[in-house]
């Protein structure tokens, strides 16, 4: 297969970032039982997580192909590897805040690495929206691993343990791996570069992205969309354990359950692409989520549960929950590919920069509001409230489709 190393080393990437960026539910939950903290106040690490990636994708975007793809992969790859080897000698809140802050920034580096790569490493339009399709399905596959991981770490006999911090010592190991990988493995960057133009003319190149109307309805369409997705995969687990009732490391394999239908719903979307137009994909996904939202949460309501609850004997809704997530799967990689595929190579880079600040700060919006809908109401009105973004995006997306760009512009 053509690339193949490359396009095994963005799948590899993706995975590791995938499980330290989406243990911010368990670290949550976590950081409630261990020290104390409330809902309101642990929903700022997911600040620390989005903030810099936004702060770093609006500021390094431009300039990242002339910095160099693979440089700054595997920097991000190297900070996070010594973050790891830190924290399971964690004993303060603040560890969490740093921790979160350092994956931020090399995320911010290695998602507009990636989605830049896609364009080298891929042909056609087709190819380029299937292939962002099952990297973000094994994205998916990563959160899943991600939340097994940790489900096997966790004390449930003792919600003030610590020994779930032993986990970083394995994800410190798997990104030393991914940054050894990735270094003997080449990767030709040349289209990437504009050559006519210097830094300057690199930034001035991003900010022009703003003036075609297709560009601005879609990051409102990737800001809703994060909004609402990083809303249910962050307050999964609290919402299980506070709701639901479950064991703690059963409200956080619901996590890697929810996980697992979003990559399912991605891998989906990799073969859908190529049958049919995005937009009907889309659609498709935004009503069935907002259908299966107005069914499913009533059946949380009195249920009740007991302590020898597991996945064998659990109430129908405990598994109907994350199965949702199948349905808002798609929504991501398809928007994204029909941008990236409008646009010239060279501003890859720049547009990726552009997904991941609105992106980023839209998974801070809709994590603090739920946090605080989840502590002052309830779960069940944190997660109704994700219908006003849902119909936002809807729209936004039909009118996107209906813009054109033209790259000589």
């Amino acid at each position: 297969m053509k690339n193949f190393n490359i396009k095994a080393v963005l799948f590899l990437n993706y995975f590791v970032f995938a499980i330290l960026l989406n243990s911010v539910g368990t670290v949550i939950l976590q950081m409630q039982q261990n020290f104390g903290i409330t809902k309101s106040s642990a929903s700022v690490l997911e600040g620390f997580k989005d903030l810099p990636i936004a702060i770093c994708s609006f500021i390094l975007a431009s300039f990242l192909p002339k910095i160099g793809i693979k440089k700054s992969m595997l920097i991000a790859l190297f900070l996070v590897s010594c973050m790891c080897f830190v924290m399971p000698f964690a004993n303060n809140f603040w560890f969490f805040k740093l921790l979160f802050t350092i994956v931020g920034i090399s995320f911010a580096l290695i998602k507009i690495s990636v989605f830049t790569s896609i364009g080298l490493v891929t042909n056609t339009d087709k190819e380029h929206s299937s292939f962002m399709g099952y990297l973000e399905g094994f994205f998916m596959i990563g959160v899943l691993a991600g939340n097994v991981l940790f489900s096997l770490f966790i004390d449930d006999h003792d919600p003030k343990s610590t020994h779930w911090l032993n986990v970083y010592w394995v994800l410190g190991g798997v990104s030393t791996l991914s940054f050894l990988f990735l270094f003997f493995t080449k990767l030709d960057e040349s289209d990437a570069k504009s050559e006519k133009t210097d830094l300057l003319g690199d930034l001035r190149n991003s900010i022009s992205l703003f003036s075609y109307k297709k560009v601005l309805f879609f990051l409102l369409c990737a800001f809703l969309f994060v909004l609402v997705e990083q809303s249910f995969q962050t307050w999964t687990p609290t919402f299980y354990k506070e709701i639901l009732k479950v064991p703690t490391s059963m409200s956080i394999q619901a996590g890697a359950v929810l996980a697992g239908a979003f990559a399912l719903g991605r891998f989906l979307s990799g073969f859908f692409s190529k049958k049919f137009s995005w937009i009907y994909v889309v659609s498709f996904c935004v009503v069935g989520f907002a259908i299966s939202i107005l069914l499913v949460l009533p059946l949380t309501h009195n249920i009740h549960i007991n302590t020898n609850t597991n996945w064998f004997n659990a109430p129908l809704v405990v598994y109907l929950f994350p199965l949702m997530g199948g349905l808002l799967a798609p929504i991501y990689p398809s928007i994204n590919s029909v941008i990236l595929a409008s646009i010239p190579k060279y501003l890859h880079s720049a547009m990726a920069g552009l997904i991941v600040v609105f992106s980023a700060i839209g998974g801070t919006v809709g994590s603090i509001i739920t946090g605080f809908v989840f502590q002052e109401f309830s779960g069940q009105q944190a997660f109704y409230l994700s219908l006003i973004p849902l119909s936002l995006l809807i729209v936004s997306a039909i009118i996107m489709n209906k813009l054109k760009i033209n790259p000589k512009k």
